[in-house]
């Protein structure tokens, strides 16, 4: 993490001002570029390059064992050139540092709702929030994985209304999620041309919220339904959670949240309902309670928000949910000031729609949200056949196999090294191209290199002569590595992932380019072969565990 202690030092010496640890384009103009002195130059009506030069002499003072040269360039550019012995020695410290030790953050992602199919809207939530939870524990925080479960309200009394008219066991156990969105479509069908119907779901539903026994032993066969299915489909995504908590959770809490917005003189009456005065924040007033009573999920969000802080003592909380909630966070987090809940710093990390290649929201040709079974199924079975033309001597089990890990890699990647905020396009073709920036790509890199090491017979275990490691591909991959600790680090700076997936495709090119320029196991000098088996099994540990932290497996073979 060189880019890091740079960053440190300087700041060190020159605090308050900020500035940018850049990579020049050209090797020739150095390892690393620093703008600082054209901030100080500013600020102390100097010239840039004279700055410059200070800050040159200050670097090398700092870092002699380190750094070969400092030069000025351009108009005041500070351009660092690292020891050839410094990059060697890194070579197998390429370590994330613990930033986040003896902190706490909980991450919110994925929230289905119950009783009906998990569609392609739920997959960014619940890739992005899988993997930044791997990238805070990788940090060092301690991390509580939250799945919060739209699991309450009006609907689950029309839905145990039409279960009761039209529903039997026997189907439900059959085909849980697609029974249930059956009967709650045939519910509002019928209401149509039966408009009593909105009484029976609403008396189901006072039911079910006064307690009442069979009410609540239906309600809780439907979540465990969707639960169980839900959990298939998370097996197949490869993502877990600590805490499964839904909205009824909170259903008990409600009134003293509503008590305590009262008592503290933040919530008053607006036309028979119950708002909170956000216009101090610049935000519209937030509803928590309706004219007839009920409450709102703003509601049990607050109450939520109370349990996650009583119970864990978060340092952080994000919540990995669309752009279009902005509001609702924002009013979430205003009403957590008013409240005073303490010093946890809340995030809403936004993100963009899943458009089809047609530029428009995906959806199925009858206009319906593609179900995410579908997309995962998709996208094994385009994986299998690019797999099935690359190796035609594999059984279908391998090639089963394969495309599981292929495929789902593709999809997950696909998201990551997009901006989240941005939408985002599926282009099957795209995300299983085997040239370009995609999942696949990287995997075949790592398995190309794990083919060299397999070829070779073994790495070995300890390398005199790392020193003979001098093609400019080979500085240019150890350089490279330099900054994964980085990487790793700007996502949970920024809450974004893009940052690292394209520094692990940059990774993936650079190892690309060595093996087709350096035949290693070609190498007559023993002492080089070996310290290029180490460079190779350097780069294979860091795309790995790189991958890793996206939620992407790697494979040996492909």
């Amino acid at each position: 993490m060189f880019r890091h202690w740079l960053h440190e030092t300087l700041t060190r010496l020159y605090p308050g001002h900020l500035f940018d640890v850049l990579v020049p384009p050209d090797a020739t103009m150095g390892d690393y570029s620093v703008n600082l002195a054209f901030v100080l130059a500013k600020k102390e009506k100097k010239k840039p390059r004279e700055v410059a030069q200070a800050l040159c002499d200050a670097l090398m003072s700092e870092g002699d064992s380190i750094i070969e040269r400092c030069e000025v360039a351009g108009l005041g550019f500070v351009n660092v050139f690292l020891k050839d012995a410094y990059l060697q020695s890194q070579l197998e410290k390429n370590e994330i540092k613990p930033l986040g030790e003896g902190r706490k953050v909980i991450v919110e992602y994925s929230a289905p709702n119950i009783a009906k199919p998990m569609h392609v809207g739920h997959l960014r939530s619940t890739i992005i929030g899988n993997a930044l939870a791997r990238v805070y524990r990788a940090l060092g925080y301690d991390v509580v994985r939250w799945n919060y479960l739209g699991d309450w309200g009006t609907q689950f009394g029309k839905l145990i209304a039409a279960y009761r008219k039209w529903g039997n066991q026997e189907e439900l156990d059959r085909d849980p999620i697609g029974t249930m969105l059956k009967l709650y479509i045939r519910f509002h069908d019928e209401l149509k041309t039966d408009p009593s119907l909105e009484t029976v779901g609403q008396e189901e539903f006072r039911k079910l919220e006064a307690g009442d026994a069979d009410n609540r032993a239906l309600w809780k066969s439907f979540r465990d339904h969707s639960l169980n299915e839900f959990s298939r489909m998370y097996t197949a995504l490869g993502v877990e959670f600590d805490v499964f908590k839904g909205e009824s959770d909170y259903e008990t809490a409600l009134a003293g949240v509503i008590a305590q917005l009262e008592k503290k003189g933040l919530a008053k009456e607006s036309q028979g309902a119950l708002v909170v005065d956000l216009e101090q924040f610049g935000l519209p007033v937030a509803m928590v309670r309706k004219s007839d009573g009920a409450t709102l999920y703003l509601t049990r969000d607050i109450a939520s928000l109370e349990d996650r802080i009583a119970s864990h003592k978060p340092d952080k909380i994000l919540y990995v949910v669309a752009n279009q909630q902005a509001l609702h966070f924002e009013q979430l987090f205003a009403v957590a000031q008013l409240l005073k809940l303490g010093p946890t710093q809340l995030s809403h990390v936004k993100f963009g729609m899943v458009l089809g290649d047609d530029g428009k929201k995906l959806a199925t040709r009858e206009g319906k949200t593609v179900a995410l079974q579908d997309v995962i199924d998709e996208i094994i079975k385009r994986a299998a056949e690019m797999v099935r033309a690359k190796n035609d001597s594999l059984s279908d089990e391998q090639v089963s196999q394969i495309a599981q890990t292929v495929g789902i890699g593709a999809l997950k990647y696909n998201d990551l090294r997009q901006h989240p905020y941005s939408d985002i396009v599926f282009d099957w073709d795209a995300m299983l191209d085997l040239g370009g920036n995609s999942g696949p790509y990287l995997q075949y890199a790592y398995a190309r290199l794990a083919g060299v090491l397999r070829n070779a017979g073994s790495t070995p275990s300890e390398v005199v002569g790392l020193q003979s490691l001098m093609h400019p591909s080979e500085r240019a991959l150890m350089r490279h590595l330099l900054d994964f600790g980085d990487a790793v680090a700007g996502c949970a700076r920024l809450h974004t992932l893009n940052g690292l997936a394209l520094y692990l495709y940059e990774l993936a090119e650079k190892s690309n380019r060595y093996y087709e320029q350096v035949h290693i196991n070609d190498d007559d000098n023993t002492s080089r072969k070996a310290a290029r088996l180490k460079l190779i099994a350097a780069v294979m540990d860091t795309l790995k565990r790189g991958l890793e932290l996206l939620g992407i497996k790697t494979l040996e073979r492909i």
